[in-house]
Formats: structure tokens, C-alpha cells, sequence
């Protein structure tokens, strides 16, 4: 088993951190090339989510800290984005496809989400913040030693 974790400012570019050490993790396991974007892509969706609707009322010298830790087993990928910020009223109704708070976004972030990962957990309090947990099972149910992508 490996893991990672990053303690990061809710900034949007960090984003592309985040993909990176993410996808680097994933590609230590039996993920194809398009496992690991889809990864990568969901990973983003994530932690932009956080960036932008956590914390509202952050100063721009103070922006609030996301949290991303990835755990490999020989199973599968499990990827968890916290924030601890203002919390998602409606769970339920911000999972649905196109629903947005912010007119400049289209709403997909859920849905590319449960679209790119086999699971999507999400837990929210209000005024504690946001865990979204995603999970991406290993081709052949194994994790390599290190040996990198299938279909290399």
C-alpha cells in the first residue's frame, strides 16, 4: 500500500498540483492511461468545488485550506478532498446535473465526478465543511510494485 496526502490553500492553481501528484500516485497501479486521466479529472473537479464554494467568505491573503489524501491498495484507488469550510446545504440537489450556485459554472463537477470514479461518497455539515471520497478500482483488482501503466 502507498498514500500521499497535501494540505493546500483552496486556490485554483493548485489544481494542477493536486492532478499531478494524484495522477503520479495512480500510476503506480495497474490504471490504463485513460483510467488515470479520468482520475486526474475527477481529482480537479474536487478540489475546484472546494476552491471555489467553501469558503466564501475567505480573505484573499487567507484562502482556507483543502485537504487530498490518496490511499493505493492492491484493490483499488481511494481519493478523499476535505475542506472545512461553509458545508453544502442540499447534498442531494448539488449532485444533480447541471445544478449550480454560480452562474459562471455549468454544473457538472458531481457529475464528472461519479462519471470518471466506480464511487463517489460525499459527507457535509454545515459550517464544518465537505469530505468527497472517490474510489477507482485497479484492472485485475492489483496494485503493481511500482512497474507503472498498463498497456505500456
Amino acid at each position: 500500500m502507498n498514500w500521499m496526502r497535501l494540505d493546500v490553500p483552496a486556490l485554483a492553481q493548485n489544481v494542477a498540483l493536486v492532478r499531478v501528484v494524484v495522477g503520479s500516485l495512480a500510476a503506480q497501479a495497474e490504471f490504463t492511461l485513460e483510467d488515470i486521466e479520468d482520475i486526474r479529472i475527477a481529482v480537479s473537479e474536487a478540489f475546484s468545488n472546494a476552491v471555489l464554494h467553501a469558503y466564501p467568505n475567505a480573505s484573499p491573503g487567507r484562502p482556507g485550506t483543502v485537504t487530498v489524501e490518496g490511499r493505493l491498495t492492491p484493490a483499488a484507488l481511494e481519493v478523499t478532498v476535505t475542506d472545512h469550510g461553509v458545508g453544502i446545504p442540499d447534498v442531494r440537489r448539488a449532485r444533480q446535473p447541471e445544478f449550480t450556485t454560480r452562474e459562471d459554472r455549468m454544473g457538472l463537477g458531481f457529475s464528472f465526478m461519479e462519471a470518471f470514479m466506480d464511487e463517489l461518497e460525499v459527507r457535509t455539515a454545515a459550517g464544518s465543511g465537505t469530505t468527497v471520497v472517490m474510489r477507482k478500482r485497479c484492472r485485475g483488482g492489483e496494485a503493481s510494485s511500482g512497474t507503472g501503466v498498463a498497456g505500456r
